[in-house]
């Protein structure tokens, strides 16, 4: 979007500054956001640096490749081992698991392609039909429904999908229990409200006592939305509101939720670092199960290590450490050699802090 549109107006962006300044009242105050893409436009934009000193704002576990359970990569690689055809999104093979990553397999040989969807998978399951197919879907509320939709569509027989598929609110939930983990507001992600609506995060903002607002992407909606939450402790508040209204609606996407629920049901699943989340993931329904990679293929035992020796990911994730801080970043840990997953993807917070370091 170009800065004519407004939304990267400095005239805009001082006046919220100023705003921000007045309602924050030099206290402390704690802003969490779950998002990767809004970690992206408030590091390369600087809003740290607008903010008062007394106003922190962290970035939570918004990436879903960096909170894909290791365990998830390493079936993946045992299918590429197996001879299979292995398809993900191009952050996800660059992903690391135990000992190894699907891009490195395919330097060895393992059939691993890159595509943009499942429906790219779908049409490579058609092309090589003496093939298993398997596409290892990871992401969140807003992939979900893309690759519930292949599912409905009947694909053919030699295709199926490795889950590893998140819902967002589970881990808000696991935040606030954290002990020490003080949150004083949350940034919602734009693109899970698209899907499931800002209505979804009422309930956990009423219980907690936690503001909640979803943001779009240009610098101005990230200060718009803290400024909203800043209003929302004033006044004694904490509800769930929207600042992104030309995007997401109160109810979100009702086709995308019915798709979810026919191809989908809920349950417990790993978070990378996070340990198990209940009811925070998506499984295949028994009426698909024959796409169901964990269902179709066999596996060897794993011993799988989410957290490699020195990595400091899962505090990143969580937000109780900044990348910096951990003693691989930047050394042992680069984007052009990832050890740890959140040096990975382009939401990935160590990636980002590695991109605009200093800003």
């Amino acid at each position: 979007m170009s800065e004519s549109t407004g939304f990267r107006d400095a005239r805009y962006a001082h006046a919220l500054k100023r705003e921000i300044e007045t309602l924050s009242n030099e206290k402390k105050i704690r802003i969490v956001h779950v998002c990767g893409t809004h970690e992206d436009t408030i590091s390369q934009h600087g809003i740290r640096s607008l903010l008062p000193e007394s106003m922190s704002l962290v970035a939570g576990p918004g990436c879903p490749v960096c909170v894909c359970a290791a365990e998830d990569v390493d079936m993946a690689i045992e299918l590429a081992r197996q001879g299979h055809i292995v398809t993900s999104f191009g952050d996800m093979i660059r992903v690391p698991a135990t000992d190894t990553s699907l891009a490195k397999e395919r330097t060895k040989g393992a059939d691993v392609r890159i595509v943009y969807g499942a429906n790219d998978a779908v049409e490579i399951a058609k092309k090589n039909p003496d093939k298993e197919v398997v596409f290892v879907g990871a992401g969140f509320e807003t992939t979900a429904p893309t690759i519930a939709i292949e599912l409905l569509r009947k694909p053919p027989s030699n295709f199926s999908i490795l889950t590893s598929l998140k819902v967002i609110p589970p881990a808000m939930e696991l935040l606030v229990k954290i002990e020490g983990f003080a949150v004083d507001g949350f940034i919602t992600p734009g693109h899970v409200a698209t899907i499931i609506g800002t209505e979804a995060f009422k309930p956990f903002a009423e219980k907690h006592g936690v503001p909640c607002v979803t943001a779009g992407f240009e610098p101005l909606d990230v200060l718009e939305a803290i400024r909203m939450i800043l209003i929302q402790i004033a006044e004694g508040r904490a509800t769930s509101e929207n600042e992104y209204t030309r995007v997401v609606r109160l109810e979100g996407n009702l086709a995308a939720q019915k798709a979810l629920e026919q191809a989908f049901r809920i349950g417990d699943v790993p978070w990378r670092g996070l340990g198990i989340i209940e009811s925070s993931g998506y499984f295949i329904r028994d009426e698909f199960s024959e796409h169901d990679a964990r269902k179709r293929f066999d596996f060897p035992e794993i011993e799988s290590i989410d957290i490699l020796p020195g990595c400091r990911c899962h505090e990143v994730i969580l937000g109780m450490v900044d990348p910096v801080e951990c003693p691989l970043f930047g050394k042992r840990c680069t984007p052009e050699d990832p050890y740890g997953p959140c040096m990975v993807g382009h939401e990935g917070t160590c990636r980002i802090r590695h991109e605009f370091q200093g800003i």
